[in-house]
């Protein structure tokens, strides 16, 4: 699913993403299984990253959902490896369990909820569920938007974030991504060329304190190189609202398939100044999620 990158950008990965014992990053945005990789791979790719803290984030019991990917298997990762990991909570949120099964989670430990990635619209009764259980355990929820298949109807979604003003929205995957141009075509998941700025996501990370972006997967990283002269002011601009991901299945954590390290290195590269670059890797996410 990963856009085709630049000669230019992987010599600058190869020079950027070197880990840094001296700057912590946190991971939002991880699976265990992620296409069968193992445990062990995983453990080894955020530490090739140089992750100091990350995020697993397990599916709901949605059909064809692989083994070792739900909440059990997320809270047992975790505690065998507590200092380098944290997880959330998630299930399909239209099921009638959805509410027992999240706060479950939530009084083990967890500290969000997500990844939403289920066929519902985005503001649906189901969604309403998630933002009040939400509310009332003082979490995140990340969502995964893509058209058509996940959270839908996006364009409604600034209605549903001004409706819970306490709750912190954290956006991610093609959908979100591909609105922070202006004139973008929603059917189109990896759009190139120049971003006109004024799309939704843009005005969403504007206009509503609650609303956050995780930078992860194929989709967050096309976002930046697609346009690097955006980017930058793009960045700049937000950089109190955007959080480090990576969302990535390979099992090494460097190279051409790897696009966490590829996004990481771009934000290294792209960044306004180290003191914005230090928030979108460490700071923003440390202070939502309350990791120390």
């Amino acid at each position: 699913m990963n856009p085709t990158f630049s000669r230019r950008c992987f010599l600058s990965l190869a020079c950027t993403a070197v880990a840094r014992a001296d700057e912590p990053v946190i991971d939002v945005h991880q699976h265990t299984n992620y296409s069968g990789r193992t445990a062990e791979q995983l453990l080894a790719h955020q530490r090739a990253m140089g992750i100091s803290k990350s995020v697993i984030l397990p599916a709901g019991l949605r059909a064809g959902v692989a083994p070792g990917t739900g909440n059990d298997a997320a809270v047992d990762f975790v505690r065998a490896h507590p200092k380098e990991y944290a997880f959330f909570a998630n299930e399909q949120p239209d099921k009638p369990e959805a509410k027992t099964v999240i706060e479950k989670y939530l009084k083990m430990g967890a500290i969000g909820i997500g990844e939403q990635k289920f066929h519902v619209e985005c503001d649906s009764p189901a969604m309403r569920l998630i933002a009040e259980i939400a509310r009332d355990h003082h979490v995140p929820v990340i969502m995964h938007f893509e058209y058509k298949n996940y959270n839908l109807e996006f364009e409604r979604f600034p209605k549903f974030v001004e409706k819970y003003p306490t709750v912190n929205f954290i956006g991610h995957a093609q959908t979100w991504w591909g609105n922070i141009d202006k004139k973008h075509t929603q059917a189109v998941m990896y759009p190139k060329g120049p971003v006109t700025p004024g799309g939704i996501t843009d005005r969403l990370l504007s206009d509503y304190p609650n609303v956050y972006g995780d930078l992860s997967a194929g989709s967050g990283l096309n976002a930046m190189l697609r346009d690097e002269d955006h980017a930058k002011d793009f960045l700049k601009r937000h950089q109190n609202k955007l959080m480090f991901g990576s969302d990535c299945t390979d099992p090494i954590g460097q190279g051409s398939k790897c696009s966490g390290s590829q996004q990481l290195a771009t934000v290294r590269r792209l960044g306004p100044d180290p003191q914005a670059i230090r928030k979108m890797l460490y700071g923003n996410a440390a202070r939502l999620l309350k990791i120390a």
